[in-house]
């Protein structure tokens, strides 16, 4: 029997592969990957909300005859909670003797390397049973590099307009709700590609409730890194708010145009970039060293219309692979490094009772010492710490 007070995206969420639409090749790699396990361990679906991530694992599920465990990475933030809950049911067998796959819905929420989180799901990765299926929607968080690592990534894109109304249209007919088509192609392009935003507008409508859809407004949802890359590279615009839809700050989006633009531009464009770019960064330091907030406008303008007029005219839309910026990793893995000999040298120092200050300036001396088995006893030296002395 019908519920029905049940929200519609929940009520027609699709239950077969055929049902999912404009996510063919999302489809392909999961059904390789369930194949092929344990070739890789560990599958990372990642894409804006609304594009049919969980979807895509529960109608796997039906497909492969699969049991499932379905966690929400929020509810495992922590080392402790993944140890307590993640770990064995990798490891046990399914009650219903059948292959198990285990799903991690927002493994966004997962907490970074201070308090565990991500290297003990990486640890729990190479020892698992069972493929494990993770979600999110931006996989290029830099507290996400280590696991990105060990994960097959699978890209779901925003739906297209076209198959958004379809789907509403679809609903519609089964719900017998009378809508016309403009109204639909008002909502869809609210949606922004979030079917799932599309569905409960119209469900909204199919109450009575009083809609107003404007076909100019959108949905606050934030572009992804690259689709703003595309525009400022392919375009040739005067933009200024064309940083406004994210959430990374200036400097991180530097980050990412530094790196990729020799995969856009060549000769004269190329130069005419970093030179713009390289003022963005002027401004930046500028910024900082003077408290000059005010210049961040400069910065914004030289590292968006700045670099979008270095070409005389706009790009031909083809494919380009565009990568995260390698800067950042290496920034990462450098803190990574002085924060791991940051906290040995704190339980050094509080062993022989001297200054942290003086312990990391004699580390190279130390390190030594501390590679004793008996030392590191006495220190309580974790696993991570034993690992960056041995290195």
């Amino acid at each position: 029997m019908i519920n029905p007070y049940q929200n519609y995206a929940e009520r027609y969420r699709p239950k077969k592969f055929y049902e999912i639409k404009g996510q063919d090749k999302a489809i392909d790699e999961l059904k390789l990957f369930l194949r092929e396990f344990p070739k890789r361990k560990a599958l990372m679906l990642h894409g804006p909300a609304g594009t049919g991530k969980t979807s895509l694992v529960l109608a796997a599920v039906k497909e492969f005859d699969l049991d499932i465990l379905e966690l929400n990475a929020s509810d495992l933030r922590n080392r402790a909670k993944l140890e307590g809950i993640l770990k064995p049911a990798s490891l046990q067998q399914s009650l219903l003797d059948k292959r198990k796959v285990l799903l991690m819905d927002e493994v966004d929420g997962v907490t970074g390397s201070d308090i565990g989180g991500i290297p003990e799901l990486i640890r729990i990765i190479e020892i698992t049973k069972h493929p494990i299926i993770m979600t999110c929607n931006d996989v290029w968080q830099s507290k996400l590099s280590q696991l990105r690592q060990k994960c097959k990534l699978v890209e779901l894109k925003a739906l297209s307009r076209e198959i958004i109304i379809f789907i509403m249209n679809n609903i519609a007919q089964r719900e017998n709700i009378k809508i016309e088509h403009d109204f639909l192609n008002k909502i869809a392009i609210k949606s922004q590609g979030d079917v799932r935003a599309a569905i409960n507008d119209l469900q909204s409508y199919s109450k009575g409730e009083d809609i107003y859809v404007d076909s100019s407004e959108r949905r606050d949802v934030e572009d992804s890194i690259f689709n703003i890359l595309k525009r400022v590279f392919k375009e040739r615009s005067p933009f200024m708010d064309i940083f406004d839809s994210t959430k990374m700050s200036l400097d991180e989006i530097l980050l990412w145009l530094e790196e990729n633009i020799p995969r856009e531009y060549k000769n004269e464009a190329l130069v005419k970039a970093y030179y713009a770019l390289g003022k963005a960064d002027i401004f930046r330091g500028r910024i900082y060293r003077n408290q000059s907030w005010r210049f961040l406008v400069y910065q914004n303008i030289f590292q968006s219309a700045g670099i979008s007029f270095a070409k005389s005219s706009p790009l031909p839309f083809t494919f380009t692979k565009y990568e995260p910026p390698k800067r950042i990793l290496k920034i990462w893995l450098h803190n990574q490094k002085s924060e791991k000999k940051k906290t040995i040298a704190k339980k050094y120092a509080k062993a022989v009772h001297c200054s942290t200050k003086r312990a990391m300036r004699d580390f190279a001396l130390l390190k030594n010492i501390m590679k004793n088995s008996v030392v590191q006893g006495q220190l309580k030296l974790s696993e991570e710490e034993i690992s960056f002395l041995n290195k």
